[in-house]
């Protein structure tokens, strides 16, 4: 793991003084950061795992996943492994299948992540987005935890969702203009906001 991205003091002082949620936040959650293992092919295997299923759940299911690749999560060891294989770590079919797809198009060089770091987010959400069981909310996962890009702002996410409503008061779902309202004062460090609203509701930092 990397230590935090260079933006991350700046960002904090910046968004305590714009917002009194996030000032008691940064306050109570003094420790850890956003942080990046480096390492796309992992970090894709895990969001891809964590689709519309608990933390909890995700958990469990990854580290069948990575036993099933003794502790080698990399495209040539789930290459090698059937979708039969994979679906026995509770992985759903659809699953399975987009980590083998994923695993074959990098070692096709069909897939380039290095051309991601000069891309906008938008441009890199959509390239991402092109992968097999690559949607909007597994792209927006990447950008955050691999590339520690600073504005991102995950509006499929369920515990962000909820940790908005609890922190401020609004129903769930929260109201389309508020969350563009809290868009528009958080940026250009939404990254670091939907960090703390996370933590708010789930102890554990969060990490792909």
């Amino acid at each position: 793991m990397s230590g935090k991205p260079m933006y991350w003091t700046k960002a904090k002082k910046v968004l305590s003084k714009k917002d009194k949620v996030m000032k008691k936040l940064i306050i109570h959650y003094k420790d850890g950061s956003l942080t990046t293992r480096n390492d796309i092919f992992f970090s894709l295997c895990k969001s891809i795992v964590g689709q519309q299923i608990s933390v909890a759940a995700a958990n469990s299911v990854f580290k069948k996943f990575k036993m099933k690749c003794k502790n080698k999560i990399n495209a040539k060891t789930v290459n090698k492994l059937s979708v039969f294989n994979l679906k026995r770590c509770g992985l759903s079919h659809q699953k399975a299948i987009g980590m083998k797809d994923l695993a074959k198009k990098i070692l096709k060089k069909e897939f380039n992540p290095k051309i991601i770091k000069n891309m906008s987010d938008e441009e890199a959400i959509e390239y991402l987005s092109q992968l097999r069981q690559i949607g909007r909310w597994s792209a927006e996962m990447i950008l955050l935890f691999t590339f520690n890009r600073s504005n991102i702002w995950p509006l499929q996410d369920i515990g962000l969702l909820r940790a908005i409503s609890k922190n401020y008061n609004k129903k769930y779902f929260p109201p389309k203009l508020f969350l563009k309202k809290l868009y528009k004062k958080f940026s250009p460090y939404c990254s670091v906001a939907t960090w703390y609203l996370w933590r708010s509701i789930d102890n554990e930092p969060i990490q792909y």
